[in-house]
């Protein structure tokens, strides 16, 4: 198999086609590059993109399309449920086949340094190619969102990475990486109360949160899984609440594990689960993992793998909200 990367960048624009479409057109117009899925989220108002090809070819991809989205998208009149920092607020470069992390932090290496010197936005390093151990999570760089970066950058401490400190009011800042495949994926509660969205994620994400003792002091508690950022989301064309989900190793956390910790946390709060989405891709090994799970107490002797992923599907509710299509979700079935 020849070198593959895959490349899922996220643009802050769920709602206004022509813009997503000229971010996708740029991206198809690369040799050597195959889209794979473009997901706009209105709520969130973000578009997910993933593509994979050749490193070099999903690289330039990459520049062009963070281009077309400094010239088209607009933060300061941004809005949208979810954290960002700017237009095109997150590039990372994923190893998929004969291609190394180390030759992906590269990839995020040049790609932030043309980024700042070409379209003058600022760029953050995170993740493996991260050059600060306290810049590696991408939620500690992107605190204070949009809104906080001018004076974020004001500070020496957040010197960027690549180009001057310096705000683009524009395109805000982009964070560019390389990390292992992450699977994106969000639990819906039959709520439209935010607040409990939030407690459950406080609960189970691994970074958990910070209480005050007795005498004033900060602790740390732990959330209960590893592997898992989360927060609390709501979604007013749904009138519903979700758990946004990054589960950054499926090996260690997979989503049927995080699919029934947040159904018990929300139980225990008195709401019901509705279902839950699949935001991008995913590896089929996860889906068989659950397809699995869920049959165990009585399956057959003999269960094909695409049963395995139909009864994933129905136990997880991936159909809830959208259609949920393994051709065009699993990304094994998509190169």
């Amino acid at each position: 198999m020849n070198p593959l990367v895959e490349c899922v960048p996220n643009f802050s624009e769920g709602r206004d086609n022509t813009i997503i479409s000229a971010i996708a057109t740029s991206i198809e117009a690369v040799p050597g590059v195959k889209l794979l899925s473009i997901e706009p989220d209105k709520d969130y108002n973000r578009s997910v993109v993933t593509f994979v090809g050749a490193p070099g070819s999903v690289q330039e991809a990459a520049f062009r399309a963070t281009k077309i989205a400094s010239e088209q998208i607009d933060m300061t009149r941004h809005t949208g449920e979810h954290p960002r920092i700017g237009a095109t607020d997150v590039v990372p470069f994923v190893p998929i086949s004969e291609v190394t992390m180390l030759e992906c932090v590269k990839l995020a290496e040049e790609f932030g340094k043309k980024v700042a010197e070409e379209l003058h936005i600022p760029v953050y390093l995170y993740e493996e190619a991260s050059r600060n151990p306290e810049r590696r999570n991408l939620a500690t760089i992107r605190k204070g969102e949009y809104e906080g970066l001018e004076s974020k950058l004001r500070d020496p401490f957040w010197k960027p990475d690549f180009g001057e400190p310096l705000f683009n009011s524009r395109s805000g800042a982009t964070v560019t990486g390389a990390r292992e495949f992450l699977i994106a994926y969000n639990v819906n509660l039959a709520t439209e109360n935010k607040d409990i969205a939030h407690e459950i994620a406080l609960r189970i994400r691994e970074s958990g949160r910070t209480v005050k003792d007795t005498e004033g002091k900060s602790i740390k508690l732990p959330g209960k899984l590893r592997s898992v950022k989360a927060m609390g989301v709501l979604l007013e064309r749904h009138k519903i609440c979700q758990v946004s989900m990054n589960l950054v190793n499926y090996h260690v956390t997979p989503p049927h594990v995080a699919y029934e910790q947040v159904k018990t946390e929300a139980e225990s709060l008195g709401v019901e689960t509705m279902g839950s989405e699949i935001v991008g891709l995913i590896p089929r090994e996860a889906l068989l993992l659950a397809g699995k799970f869920y049959l165990r107490p009585n399956s057959p002797s003999a269960v094909t793998d695409t049963e395995y992923i139909d009864e994933a599907v129905q136990a997880l509710g991936l159909n809830r909200l959208d259609r949920f299509l393994p051709e065009k979700k699993i990304i094994e079935l998509m190169i």
